[in-house]
């Protein structure tokens, strides 16, 4: 019934997240302090969680894993348990004002599992209270400017932070309270504890903007807890395939360090796609990590220069050139029309898709800071 009824929502999704949050700030006026000034985005995320919690309610594991990953996140913007009930009516109220067929079955239907989901992320947020603050004040440690809208940030965070290479995490600027955006981790996790961050100042994008052009060294930022799911495969022992799109090497990088680290031998080819060589932001570091690693190869893809002296093209197109890919491991990152294509070609190709592993979240969301002027 929850499947039926959240696809009537169809192209109202936009209006229908707009009502929600019109609907929650109204019966309840205190929270609204508790979201940035602009909205757009957050109403994205709104429904990206909707779809993706009611698609997964036919798989219990995925759905928990990621409601629990919710409910740590959400510790951030301080929502406690009492702030659940204001959520669950303002979603009843917009779903029943939005559907083509609303009766007591269905409405029974969403308030039991808004009820489970609810209690999932409390569980889980209880759980990590004990264990992690909910965001921690980081000192940028070095920040290298790689060209006009691009910078590496090396942060050093006050506290403990626990993460697994090939996850991401949410920023917040002292320029933008309550505006946090994600960003990929570009390390595997190090004994001093630094973290590094590849940010591309998008237009109009509030965060990244001021983390590349108005942060320096000995700034304060807050990081969000590590998310996501595109970690390596702990059974695994077979070769790995890295598809890196712009600033989506960074959670590449951390792979193959994660990889180097742990002392196994696995080939890993890493193929980093960019329109010309001056985009190729990273390969001083990546040549560095080849130099120490014998069974690593970079290959650079050029999209936009006809005169470059190796491959050529756009990376979903090039895959077909690694035909042998069927037996790796093969992990996608970068901007999601390039996930998607690469995804789809990979297929094709012949890689079970239980071993194409990607995160468009964070690739979504940036495309929407870029458009959303957020």
């Amino acid at each position: 019934m929850v499947k039926e009824n959240f696809a009537q929502l169809g192209t109202s999704g936009d209006q229908a997240a707009a009502y929600f949050y019109g609907r929650l700030f109204a019966e309840n006026p205190r929270l609204r302090a508790m979201f940035p000034p602009a909205m757009d985005v957050q109403r994205d995320r709104l429904f990206h969680a909707l779809t993706k919690i009611v698609w997964s309610l036919d798989s219990p594991g995925t759905l928990a894993g990621y409601l629990s990953q919710l409910g740590r996140d959400h510790r951030k913007f301080g929502v406690l348990r009492e702030h659940y009930p204001a959520v669950g009516a303002a979603l009843i109220a917009t779903l029943r004002k939005f559907s083509d067929e609303w009766t007591p079955e269905v409405e029974a239907s969403w308030r039991a599992a808004y009820q489970e989901a609810a209690e999932t992320m409390l569980a889980a947020a209880s759980e990590d209270a004990s264990q992690a603050p909910p965001w921690w004040v980081a000192e940028v440690h070095d920040h290298d400017r790689r060209s006009h809208d691009l910078a590496v940030l090396t942060v050093r965070p006050g506290q403990p932070f626990s993460f697994t290479a090939g996850q991401y995490l949410t920023v917040q600027t002292a320029r933008w309270p309550r505006v946090w955006r994600p960003y990929s981790i570009a390390n595997a996790p190090r004994s001093d504890g630094m973290v590094r961050l590849h940010v591309r100042a998008l237009p109009g994008g509030w965060v990244s903007g001021a983390l590349v052009r108005h942060t320096k060294i000995g700034d304060g930022i807050l990081l969000g807890p590590a998310l996501g799911t595109m970690t390596l495969d702990p059974e695994s022992g077979r070769d790995l395939l890295l598809i890196a799109g712009g600033t989506g090497l960074a959670p590449l990088k951390a792979l193959a360090e994660q990889v180097i680290m742990s002392e196994r031998h696995r080939n890993i080819r890493l193929l980093v796609g960019a329109r010309t060589e001056r985009d190729l932001y990273d390969m001083a570091d990546l040549h560095l990590l080849q130099s120490t690693y014998p069974w690593l190869r970079v290959i650079p893809v050029l999209s936009d220069e006809p005169d470059f002296d190796g491959m050529k093209g756009q990376i979903p197109d090039v895959l077909g050139r690694f035909h042998d890919c069927e037996d790796d491991d093969v992990y996608v990152s970068g901007p999601t029309g390039m996930v998607r294509d690469s995804v789809g070609e990979l297929q094709r190709l012949g890689v079970p898709p239980a071993r194409i592993r990607h995160d468009l979240l964070g690739a979504e969301e940036a495309l929407r800071e870029a458009g959303t002027g957020s």
